[in-house]
């Protein structure tokens, strides 16, 4: 998919992710070693971004499993679509038991779910394990399956192997700890806040239309923001939010009357508001 780390941050940035040097080399050798990229961080600073960007670039289809408490093989891997069974048994009323079922658990009434369908088939595919720490612990085994040998098993039908395997990106944003078994077989990558400049030419490629100085502006007061001790710190996400913002307003300057009425573009909740709103002091920033 990619012939240098040069290479993978030039493709990443023509579809408007901007790759620092770490995330370049990582998605590189993830692609050139065949192994699942696990990404961690905090909200809002670009892990599901960077999956879209991968398939993008890749001309390949993105087969997303959006991960929850709660979240069961049925959901991940594959179900039979029980009403259609039942109208094919009422349908042949004359038949043995043993004649329907080997009709009925065939491939006309499987519904395969993300990770089924993303070792099927010849086509590209980013497989995007998304939000990897809500799923409970179980679940890792399933992923544990699919990501050594890239192979179900399923009883009625056998043993799919991908003869083509996905990248595959698992995101996490650390609120419980995966399994060492689910880590070794990743390559790890972090993705946090990035540095002022990086945050800069991100938000100005966002948001060409706002002014260079303001730009420069909202970034270096969403950086200290996030210095405080504040319940949710604001997103890459939330600062490009914040621009567009401004943009929309009209705002020549981020002075203190704008910052007030638009702190909620940035902070989600009350406590942080208020406490920025007391401490912030864009003098010194």
């Amino acid at each position: 998919m990619f012939t240098s780390v040069d290479d993978v941050t030039a493709r990443l940035a023509e579809t408007g992710y901007l790759a620092s040097p770490s995330v370049a080399t990582t998605v590189f050798l993830a692609d050139r070693l065949g192994k699942p990229l696990l990404v961690e961080g905090p909200a809002g600073v670009g892990k599901t971004e960077l999956a879209k960007a991968v398939a993008a670039v890749a001309g390949a289809r993105l087969v997303r499993l959006q991960c929850y408490e709660g979240v069961d093989e049925s959901r991940a891997l594959y179900e039979w679509n029980h009403a259609k069974q039942l109208l094919r048994i009422s349908a042949g009323r004359d038949e043995t038991w043993d004649e329907a079922r080997t009709d009925i658990f065939s491939e006309e009434f499987l519904l395969p779910r993300p990770l089924l369908t993303a070792i099927r088939g010849d086509d590209p595919k980013v497989l995007l394990i998304d939000e990897t720490d809500k799923a409970d612990v179980e679940v890792e085994g399933l992923l544990l399956e699919v990501l050594s040998d890239f192979q179900v098993t399923v009883p009625e039908l056998g043993t799919v192997t991908a003869t083509r395997r996905p990248f595959v990106v698992l995101t996490s944003n650390a609120s419980r700890e995966l399994s060492e078994a689910l880590r070794r077989r990743c390559l790890f990558l972090h993705i946090g806040f990035p540095d002022e400049e990086l945050e800069r030419r991100i938000v100005r490629l966002k948001v060409p239309e706002l002014d260079e100085a303001l730009t420069a502006s909202v970034v270096r007061v969403a950086g200290a923001l996030r210095e405080m001790d504040l319940r949710k710190v604001p997103s890459v996400a939330e600062t490009i939010d914040w621009a567009r913002t401004l943009l929309a307003l009209g705002a020549d300057t981020l002075d203190e009357t704008v910052v007030r009425a638009t702190l909620g573009v940035v902070l989600k909740h009350q406590d942080d508001v208020l406490k920025a709103a007391a401490k912030l002091d864009l003098d010194a920033v």
